[in-house]
């Protein structure tokens, strides 16, 4: 057996970039650590010890600070020794003891499969993020030894932990651009969760690799060779191939193990970003590149800061991948937002670029986090945020955004800021208008028109792709129901009250208060609301409180019907609580009534509807209605019209609708022979008289016969 890795190897290691006195600062960590688990073992029965010293390990290979390394010597002692943070602070000092304080809370959180819990503690875990970055660093190194400690587990734990990975750390590695960390938890992952599918996966990649070494270093040969006619640096290096992506790609993109393993991946790094430029006019020279396969993300950087030039060409009868990037790049790529603090010395472009980036990826994550009613909403819309397969479009001025492909203009102007986003009422791609729900391509430049007083349409929820957008869209609906439901319901319960004979402003706090406990609701505001969503009826609230909350269930709900039959005017623009019915479609003009749907508010029906309830006990269920006098609106009404069939006769149709001022929404034939034709019209209008002024119109056509307006 190996000796047991010693806290002297590590120094070493941290010796060639960090100072003496800093490398005695975590050899003090681990001193104290190694105390404080004095007698506890793991499951594999090493000492404790070994896995902070492990952990800090991983840390120093993607060189991060000593107060990082600092925190993963004691990031499990505040849980399992019990020496509470105060003393750690004291010792080492305010940052390590918040950092050790953010690891111990994010290892409480274990995430249980229950998707409640899991999401409850992917909200504490933001909120970490968002104090202090390293937490996360510190607790994805954790994980990564954990997971390459996994065998003595029991299996559920290990189907747990492994699950957990990933579900949730490896997408949050990727999205801190820590490509190595990210690859090796998903292959550990992939190999716990399936063990027989990547033991079968990897014996066939290393067959494969086996027969193909001759061409990979033909190709290889070919490469270097065309670098050093042209004079250029870069040394060549092959791309394996991970098997948890093998794996998703078979099952996602329904690949054979055979197309993906005839994809040739190499890397060339260099040393300036000029260099990347004429290396990729280099291997263009050597094979053809594949049309639309080539990607700059050199010019626009991935969400994540990572830089590459990405290209595909064809030569020897397969395809060769080339991923060509300079040192720095190379860096960032493997080990992204750790990379950071490696370059704290001497700051670097790309680094700063990077940490914005990172930054306003927590920032958006903390915004998403106060709109959320709930932590399962919140993470339905963090993990949008963790799987993107970005777009990049511009700005009016030219700025570049980064959205998740699939993102529409109402994502964008969200992506911009919140106001533009609930303001937003068109949009023009690339100078011409274009529809807020059509999925946006990169290079396309977008600009948002937006109206004083406009809100987010609930349609948008059917095909908005960010978080940030469905979260704030969400938030804005909530909060303009509950200020309708509120209004509603008043007014249907001061009308309930005037046939008691009572005004709600003459009820008393204490009366209030009594149906309010009687009802087990929270405030009296909620108990109005009920009754504006329809899911309490207003008459019964009105008996609770003129008769008080527990006489009036003793009564018979008939004998207290109340009398008045004042109807409730309205005005048809009411917004998410008030709808017209699809059946019989009802316009102003029309007699109406009311019916409450519950948890929707109220549906309006023409009084004629034969949906409507027929028994006396559902007929007075219904609210009257007026509608108010001037209204400018317009509304949808369906015509059927029959006609004798001539040329031109729609044309003829659709112009006499537009004579009288009226839109048509649909025109269809219906039935027809070689005679006549039956044909449905829904137009759009602000009234009866108007929809008469465009019947007449129509009337007026010679072809026309009969017409008569279709109520369902």
């Amino acid at each position: 057996m190996s000796a047991e890795p010693t806290v002297e190897g590590l120094a070493q290691e941290l010796s060639t970039y960090l100072d003496t006195n800093r490398i005695n600062q975590v050899r003090r960590a681990y001193y104290y650590a190694e105390q404080a688990h004095e007698g506890q073992m793991r499951k594999s029965g090493d000492r404790y010890i070994t896995h902070p010293l492990a952990v800090a390990r991983i840390l120093a290979e993607l060189k991060l600070d000593h107060q990082s390394l600092m925190a993963a010597m004691l990031h499990d002692v505040i849980e399992d020794t019990g020496i509470p943070k105060d003393a750690l602070a004291e010792q080492f000092g305010e940052d390590v003891a918040e950092l050790v304080d953010g690891v111990s809370k994010l290892t409480q959180i274990e995430f249980r499969s229950r998707a409640e819990a899991q999401a409850e503690n992917f909200q504490k875990m933001t909120l970490a993020m968002a104090r202090d970055i390293r937490v996360i660093l510190v607790k994805l190194a954790d994980r990564l030894h954990n997971m390459r400690t996994l065998g003595p587990m029991p299996y559920e734990k290990r189907q747990r932990i492994a699950t957990e990975t990933l579900d949730i750390y490896a997408p949050i590695a990727n999205r801190l651009g820590m490509h190595s960390v990210c690859t090796e938890l998903e292959d550990l992952g992939f190999s716990s969760l399936y063990p027989m599918r990547a033991k079968y996966i990897s014996k066939a990649v290393n067959k494969l690799r086996g027969s193909h070494r001759e061409i990979i270093e033909e190709i290889r040969g070919k490469l270097q060779e065309k670098l050093e006619e042209r004079g250029l640096p870069g040394r060549i290096l092959g791309r394996e191939k991970h098997l948890n992506s093998i794996y998703n790609k078979m099952k996602f993109k329904h690949k054979s193990f055979h197309e993906i393993m005839d994809v040739y991946a190499f890397r060339i790094i260099t040393d300036t970003e000029d260099d990347c430029y004429r290396i990729l006019g280099a291997v263009h020279s050597l094979y053809k590149p594949l049309p639309g396969r080539f990607k700059d993300y050199i010019a626009m950087p991935k969400a994540n800061g990572y830089q590459s030039l990405h290209t595909t060409l064809f030569g020897m009868h397969v395809n060769i991948e080339i991923q060509i990037r300079t040192e720095e790049m190379e860096h960032i790529a493997n080990n992204g937002i750790a990379a950071h603090w490696m370059y704290k010395n001497e700051p670097s472009n790309v680094t700063s670029v990077n940490q914005a980036r990172v930054d306003r990826w927590v920032k958006g994550l903390m915004e998403m986090r106060e709109r959320a009613d709930d932590s399962l909403e919140f993470i339905e819309h963090v993990k949008v945020d963790l799987f993107p397969d970005e777009i990049y479009v511009f700005t009016p001025k030219g700025r570049i955004m980064e959205l998740p492909s699939g993102a529409t203009p109402v994502d964008f102007a969200y992506a911009i800021h919140t106001d533009i986003g609930n303001a937003a009422v068109a949009c023009r791609i690339n100078r011409n208008l274009g529809s807020l729900s059509q999925p946006l391509q990169s290079g396309q430049t977008v600009e948002i028109i937006t109206a004083p007083g406009a809100r987010p349409n609930p349609a948008w929820l059917s095909f908005v792709v960010t978080g940030k957008a469905r979260s704030s869209i969400r938030h804005v609906l909530k909060t303009q129901k509950r200020a309708e439901s509120l209004e509603l319901g008043r007014t249907l319960l001061k009308k309930s009250l005037k046939g008691f004979g009572a005004k709600l402003s003459e009820i008393s706090e204490g009366q209030k208060q009594a149906v309010v406990n009687h009802n087990q609701v929270n405030s009296f505001d909620d108990l109005i609301s009920d009754i504006g969503l329809g899911n309490r009826m207003a008459y019964l609230v009105a008996r609770q409180l003129v008769n008080g909350a527990e006489g009036a269930e003793i009564a018979s709900a008939e004998a207290e019907r109340p009398t008045d039959r004042s109807p409730v005017t309205i005005r048809g623009t009411e917004g998410l609580l008030v709808k017209f019915a699809s059946c019989c479609k009802p316009i102003p003009g029309d007699p109406v009534v009311g019916v409450m749907d519950s948890g929707n508010g109220m549906v309006i029906h023409s009084d004629t509807c034969s949906r409507l309830p027929e028994d006396d006990e559902g007929r007075a269920r219904l609210t009257h209605l007026k509608w108010a006098k001037d209204i400018t609106d317009e509304f949808s009404v369906e015509l059927r019209v029959e006609l004798e069939r001539q040329r031109g006769v729609i044309a003829e149709l659709a112009n006499a609708v537009a004579m009288a001022d009226g839109n048509i929404e649909r025109i269809s034939v219906e039935d027809q022979n070689a005679k006549f034709g039956i044909v449905s019209l829904v137009v759009h209008v602000n009234g009866r008289k108007h929809l008469a002024r465009v019947m007449r119109r129509i009337r007026n056509i010679r072809a026309v016969t009969h017409i008569n307006r279709v109520r369902h």
